[in-house]
């Protein structure tokens, strides 16, 4: 019995000196390349609302050429994404790249320069509904608007906001 565990321990000890030959082999080159940086560097704003931030990255990581709607034929595609709290269409050009979009989104965290700007303009009035809509062209750039309901008692008041928070 004792030199039944002794060869054991011996063939246990021995065994991964064996297993640890190892064979490099080398590998190829991979590039990295982000198609839509352009359009997420352009649209990154820290402050956005969640539902904001999480259309805008399936947007930006939506592979068109590995999509059914892909063909060589066409130089532009529309794609729609839609969350419960907005809708977004964004056009891709053939090789993925984001050109435009359209975005829609209702009642959703507003950043703090939109918030203040409301709070100080109008003390006791309560919002009750808003829309944010963004326009993104890859040449033109980005427009930002907010469309704010605002009620006091029975009075109701319509206030339209920049990202900056100037009322327009």
């Amino acid at each position: 019995m004792k030199k039944l565990i002794i060869g054991l321990f011996f063939l246990g000890v021995t065994a991964p000196m064996f297993a640890q030959i190892v064979q490099t082999e080398q590998l190829e080159e991979v590039v990295l390349t982000a198609v839509n940086y352009k359009y997420v560097s352009t649209m990154g704003v820290t402050d956005e609302a969640l539902p904001v931030q999480t259309l805008r990255r399936k947007a930006a990581n939506f592979d068109i050429k590995n999509s059914d709607l892909y063909q060589d034929d066409y130089d532009m595609y529309h794609v729609s994404f839609f969350i419960p709290d907005g809708k977004m269409v964004v056009a891709y050009d053939k090789e993925g790249k984001i050109m435009r979009t359209i975005e829609k989104f209702k009642n959703i965290a507003l950043p703090n320069a939109v918030r203040d700007a409301v709070t100080e303009r109008f003390p006791g009035w309560t919002l009750t509904e808003d829309q944010y809509k963004v326009t993104y062209h890859d040449k033109k750039g980005v427009n930002r608007k907010y469309k704010i309901r605002l009620e006091n008692g029975d009075k109701m008041l319509r206030v339209k906001l920049d990202e900056e928070g100037n009322f327009q």
